[in-house]
């Protein structure tokens, strides 16, 4: 484990993830696990880290539409929705594309959110690919939004941890199934 702090975190989460790493990352919502969704270990290491079975996907951050589009089926009307709520704290279940590459995710389906996060839409930006992320927490427990009780719970593990200090109380990100022709908040 390594924690740095958020201003200075930028290049060396870059290096992590582009290496196969894991990352710990506050968001507009609550910390998060991040690693590149198109390496098939570092989406596993999440799964293992967190106990979090695999039957349940991983939802993926992307830095813009163009890149979600890359992704998944968006059709106008789904279009303007997501345009509605993007940036910020919505995940939408979309169809995907057949072609897809990413691991952890659904066979039929993506969850993918763009958030409203300085340093995390920084990072997506210099990365320029999806991450897979999830809340950081023990599968079934509480999320974290501290750094301290981070370090705590996940101080043996081989991750960095980029600490923005302790978040505001807030709830996972809004999930919104658009795959049925209507909307259907799912969390």
């Amino acid at each position: 484990m390594k924690v740095i702090k958020e201003k200075l975190a930028l290049n060396e989460a870059i290096l992590e993830i582009k290496s196969g790493g894991v990352i710990i990352c506050p968001t507009d919502t609550v910390y998060g696990f991040l690693a590149d969704a198109s390496n098939k270990k570092a989406v596993e290491k999440i799964y293992k880290i967190k106990k979090r079975p695999k039957s349940k996907p991983l939802p993926v951050f992307v830095k813009d539409l163009k890149m979600a589009k890359e992704f998944a089926e968006i059709s106008k009307d789904q279009e303007k929705t997501l345009k509605g709520h993007w940036p910020g704290k919505y995940t939408f279940i979309l169809q995907r594309k057949a072609e897809v590459k990413i691991y952890g995710i659904n066979k039929n389906t993506i969850a993918i959110r763009i958030p409203k996060y300085k340093f995390l839409n920084n990072l997506l930006k210099k990365i320029n690919k999806p991450l897979v992320q999830t809340s950081v927490n023990i599968s079934g427990s509480e999320s974290m939004i501290g750094s301290r009780e981070i370090e705590k719970v996940f101080g043996k593990e081989d991750i960095l941890i980029i600490d923005g200090g302790n978040l505001k109380k807030s709830q996972p990100s809004t999930i919104i199934d658009l795959t049925k022709g209507y909307l259907t908040i799912i969390r």
